[in-house]
Order: C-alpha cells, then structure tokens, then sequence
C-alpha cells in the first residue's frame, strides 16, 4: 500500500527520535506531553526505531499511543537491529557518523541483523505494546554506519529482510515496507531490484531546503514514475534550518550556517516562517507523500502544525530560486498553481 493512502489526517507525522534522548536527557513528563501534543494537533501518523535511545523513544510513544484506539493512527518502525537484554557502555557505541547522538538513552546492547529472523524479532518485540505495525523501514543500511562494508549489509538484507517484508505485506501483515536512511546510493540500489518491490523509503535529510541536489538526479524522479512514495525525515536538518547548532548530527559547519543565514533572511523579508519554508518545500516535490519532523518540546508541535498551512507567498519561492538558494530543477509549491 502507498502510505499516502494509509495517512489517516494529512501528510505531517511525528518522527519520535528525540523520545530516545536525542542529544539531551528528556524528561520522562516532556515526552509524554510531546506526543499529546502532537494527537491533539491532528498528527496521526507517528515512526519511530529501535535505534533511537536503544528502545527508549519505542517504549515512551508505545506508552501514550496505548491510550489511543489503535485504528485510529499509523505507525512505522524500523528494522535491522535487535535491542538485548544485556547492558554496555554507552559512551563506547559505534554509531558511524552519527556519533554519540543517543548517550542519554538506554544501555541495552544493539546488535545489527538484517536477516528474516532479525526481522521477525524485531516486529514481534514487545516494547511498544501494539498489536501491529503498519510500515516497516530497513533502518541505516548505508555507507554512514557500516562503511565499506554497507554493500555486504544491504546484500544480507536483499535475501533475508527484505524478502520477509514482502511476504508480510502479501499477507496483510503489513501495510508496506522499505528503507529507512539518511543516503541517497541505498535507494537507488533498492529500486534497482527486480525481485522485490518496496511500498515506499523513509528519506532523511536528503530532501530538505539545504540538501536535496542529489535526490533529485534520480531518486525523487525515479521514485515518481515507479509510484513509491518517499517520506522525509529531517526536514528541518537535525535543527540548524529552526535555530539549532547542529547538520548531519553535527556541529553545522560554516558553509551551512551562512546558506541558512541568507534563507533565514529571505523568509524575514518577506515575513515567512522558516518552518514553513522547510517543510512546504519537502513536500512539494510529487513523490513526497508525508513529512516527519522530530520533536522533544510540546510547543513544537504547534508549530510545525501551523507551519504546514501558513500562506507563502508566490514571490518567496520565486527569490528563493533567483537566488539560487534551491536547485533550479526542484519542484516549487508555486510550481503546482
């Protein structure tokens, strides 16, 4: 199934990584008002992962979406790696290039398993307390967590997780599956394939207002004429696009923080919020079936709400391609009037 035809109230979700302690120790309370915040405001698409404080950010949304009747959202997850019961240093995590982003999370041990048992494992695992998963994401299997060898990675998930999903999806299990990652080449290889046809791909922060040339050149149009839907993560950059220091998990270097200073300007002169820029922007791409900001503070919601309606004007999209702060080949929200 296309997740557009799934998305119960529109195309704006709720990505729950922050849930998982990302970057500070979220209160146990501030979580769970994050995520009535977000029910209250109309989300009712919500994704979250193993990965993300160690099963932390699973068990706070699994926790408030049990007040909710379960027909009445959509949930996704990720597979491709097993949370133990066994402990490890936090601090001693390899996390590729994401660093030590969850060092406030969990400190169950993670192992990597892309095969149909891992995948089996994972969904069946009783730590969000549903009965089932609508869209399953084959998490991270890509050059940023298993370097050279993320091409034997994906060959593993090919004959085990991704063969699993698709007997799942055909027995009504599942509503569809695909790849949950933050790289363009995965992807492109995935859809590739002849033997197995993904539903849709989570995309993080490949197709956002300051990164998005790449996926252009083929993922978003292939991804069009193949009718899989693309979801984007990260549409805000890990933050530094709505004031935060941080692009790609990381400190935001120069170059980045002065194409932000220069967007940042262009949505004051013409009194635009930035959050609106960013996430009308992600969607107005045709493959673009729904967008997931992540958020930790209940106020957020509100906002990235509010911004996914804010009127922008046509002249704003119209500098901000004269001005070559976008790719001249990125479809625009004006594009489409």
């Amino acid at each position: 199934m296309k997740i557009r035809d799934a998305l119960l109230n529109g195309p704006l979700g709720f990505g729950a990584a922050p849930l998982g302690n990302m970057f500070r120790d979220i209160p146990d309370e501030e979580a769970s008002a994050t995520v009535d915040a977000a029910w209250d405001n109309g989300t009712r698409y919500f994704d979250t992962a193993p990965f993300y404080g160690a099963g932390l950010s699973e068990i706070r949304l699994g926790k408030e979406l049990s007040k909710r009747k379960r027909g009445e959202y959509i949930l996704s997850t990720k597979v491709g790696r097993l949370i133990l019961d066994d402990m490890e240093d936090v601090s001693a995590r390899d996390l590729g290039e994401k660093g030590d982003i969850f060092r406030y999370g969990r400190p169950n041990r993670m192992i990597y398993d892309y095969t149909a048992d891992g995948v089996e494992r994972s969904i069946h695992d009783k730590r969000m307390n549903v009965d089932h998963i609508d869209f399953v994401w084959v998490h991270d299997i890509a050059r940023d967590f298993h370097g050279d060898n993320w091409l034997g990675m994906f060959e593993t998930a090919r004959k085990g997780a991704f063969v699993r999903l698709s007997q799942l999806r055909d027995q009504g299990l599942i509503k569809g599956w695909g790849l949950g990652v933050n790289k363009v080449q995965p992807v492109e290889l995935l859809f590739d394939l002849a033997e197995v046809k993904p539903d849709a791909t989570l995309l993080a922060g490949r197709y956002t207002l300051l990164d998005h040339e790449q996926a252009l050149q083929r993922l978003m149009p292939e991804a069009q004429t193949k009718g899989i839907d693309i979801v984007i993560g990260g549409p805000y950059s890990s933050g530094v696009l709505v004031g935060g220091a941080h692009f790609e998990y990381a400190p935001a270097p120069r170059e980045i923080l002065a194409k932000v200073e220069k967007i940042r300007a262009l949505c004051t002169r013409h009194r635009v919020p930035i959050k609106a820029a960013a996430l009308q922007f992600s969607l107005a791409h045709p493959a673009s079936a729904a967008v997931i900001p992540g958020a930790s503070r209940p106020g957020r919601i509100e906002e990235d709400h509010e911004a996914l309606e804010a009127n922008v004007p046509g002249e704003f999209w119209s500098d901000i391609r004269v001005q070559e702060l976008v790719a001249p080949n990125a479809p625009l929200p004006i594009d489409k009037k």
